[in-house]
């Protein structure tokens, strides 16, 4: 596969097109605001930026690689990792059934983070949901399901946020509101895409079902700076 594609330096590509107003700068390295996320990408031609992620992370906090063969540099520790499969739609396959749904606002934030907290769709924090936009499914005026976007580079908006209460799963929910989440993107003229656990085949196969085909497989690694040497 092409290194020169954009999406696999996806988060470099948002920070430097659609999504540059977030993006926290040291040296050649660029992370997104962290109450947003913890995506974080070296300058192409900058090696690791071993010395500027470092600085950065002491900075402003953990910091997450999200590429195929990421690795933390010298001077920071690995603290978690979840391996993915990125997944494109250029086209969603017909049929499928629909729901009401809702356009979700920033008054809704608290209540998408409990529900991100509670299913555990991938990375979710304070402000990711103004990554959006986002839609939601509500139950007895209760929050049931949402799904929306998050990285966003020129030609290609991704698929992100969706989850289901397990009050209410089973409905279909989450492929109705990806469906409407991806046919927005695609009729902008954008690629959809997402990311998914390597090791959940079930949802891979779902997510195939829509229209979905996989492409590479990035690891998403969080990082910390190394714990400083003890005096003596």
């Amino acid at each position: 596969m092409s290194s020169s594609h954009p999406l696999d330096r996806a988060v470099w590509n948002a920070l430097t097109t659609r999504q540059a107003h977030l993006a926290v700068a040291e040296g050649p390295v660029l992370r997104f605001d962290p109450a947003y996320a913890r995506f974080t990408a070296v300058r192409p031609d900058a090696g690791d930026g071993a010395e500027a992620m470092v600085r950065l992370a002491r900075r402003t906090g953990p910091l997450a690689l999200f590429q195929s063969g990421a690795a933390a540099p010298s001077g920071l520790h690995e603290t978690d990792r979840i391996d993915c499969l990125q997944m494109t739609c250029t086209a969603l396959t017909a049929g499928g059934r629909t729901v009401d749904f809702e356009p979700l606002s920033d008054a809704d934030g608290p209540e998408m983070l409990a529900l991100a907290q509670l299913t555990q769709p991938g990375p979710f924090l304070e402000k990711t949901h103004l990554l959006g936009p986002f839609i939601g499914v509500r139950r007895e005026g209760r929050l049931a399901a949402m799904a929306g976007v998050r990285l966003n580079l020129d030609g290609f908006t991704e698929v992100s946020g969706v989850c289901t209460h397990p009050d209410h799963r089973g409905q279909g929910y989450a492929g109705a509101m990806m469906r409407a989440v991806a046919h927005e993107i695609l009729a902008r003229g954008d690629t959809a895409f997402l990311h998914a656990r390597i090791g959940h085949a079930a949802t891979i196969a779902f997510y195939e079902t829509l229209g979905f085909k996989p492409r590479i497989t990035p690891s998403y690694l969080v990082m910390e700076p190394a714990p400083e040497p003890a005096s003596v």
